[in-house]
Order: C-alpha cells, then structure tokens, then sequence
C-alpha cells in the first residue's frame, strides 16, 4: 500500500508544549529571544532550536 494514499507519508508531529514553570530557568536565543534547551548559565552562543536548525542549514548552503 502507497503510505502517500492513506495520509501518514511526511506527518508532521504534534507540536510540543511544556508548561512556563517546567525546569530550570533557560537562556534566551541569541537571535530571536525564545527559551533554548540550554540553561541560563551555559556559556557562549545559545540558539533555540528553530535557529540552530536555520542557521545550519545556512552554513552547509554557503559552500
């Protein structure tokens, strides 16, 4: 059976949510201030995760 027929061929997962209160206090991204995976002390550069993935998908198009 084509998976593309019955709709389950390229479904995006559900999106997830975690409450504001859930952990430790996470650092801002660098670029456009949403939480990170990374907590407030982590050194140097801190992208969340929709920057992380733009911004490597940039640098392996740039040559």
């Amino acid at each position: 059976m084509d998976e593309r027929v019955d709709g389950t061929y390229c479904e995006a997962p559900a999106p997830a949510t975690a409450p504001a209160d859930a952990g430790p206090p996470y650092a801002e991204c660098v670029l456009c201030r949403e939480p990170t995976e990374y907590p407030e002390s982590a050194k140097g550069i801190t992208l969340c995760p929709v920057c992380a993935w733009q911004e490597a998908g940039r640098n392996a198009c740039s040559g």
